[in-house]
């Protein structure tokens, strides 16, 4: 008998230890209203950035991503951004994303479908917030270690 009533509270506890995941936070309105208008990516910077190719968010090289213009529309999470480098594929595509309490930015690349019908997406940790600039940083996996790729945002 105490072992099915171990089991039980042992089931509960398990139960009731929910994972912290990206989209389960509550928002940060004020740093998304601070994020809200018309910017372009000056720069992308990481370690070795040299040598080592980076792909930006499984689109294109990070460097295709410098001059890239982002519009970001606070109050309903929408917005839109344009890779259009002279020498890459210009590509443009709509977004959704927020802020959460953490300061990660969430972002989905919409392409063709609805925001719930796309599973995957990307957190980048917001930097730096002033009125007329911001990073995000992306942790990623190069070769078995953790770089961050530093995205340098300028207000239009």
């Amino acid at each position: 008998m105490k072992k099915i009533a171990l089991m039980i509270v042992f089931s509960v506890m398990i139960l009731s230890c929910k994972s912290k995941s990206a989209t389960s936070e509550k928002l940060d309105a004020k740093t998304e209203v601070d994020l809200k208008g018309d910017w372009s990516i000056a720069s992308v910077s990481y370690p070795g950035s040299e040598v080592i190719k980076v792909t930006s968010f499984d689109l294109a090289d990070s460097k295709c991503f410098v001059g890239s213009k982002w519009k970001l529309i606070s109050n309903n999470n929408k917005g839109n951004f344009t890779l259009n480098n002279s020498s890459c594929t210009a590509y443009s595509t709509p977004i959704t994303w927020f802020v959460n309490q953490e300061g990660e930015f969430v972002m989905k690349i919409l392409d063709e479908s609805k925001a719930k019908k796309v599973k995957a997406g990307y957190v980048l940790k917001v930097a730096n917030s002033t009125e007329n600039s911001f990073q995000l940083v992306h942790k990623i996996d190069i070769a078995g270690k953790i770089t961050e790729v530093v995205y340098q945002f300028n207000r239009n």
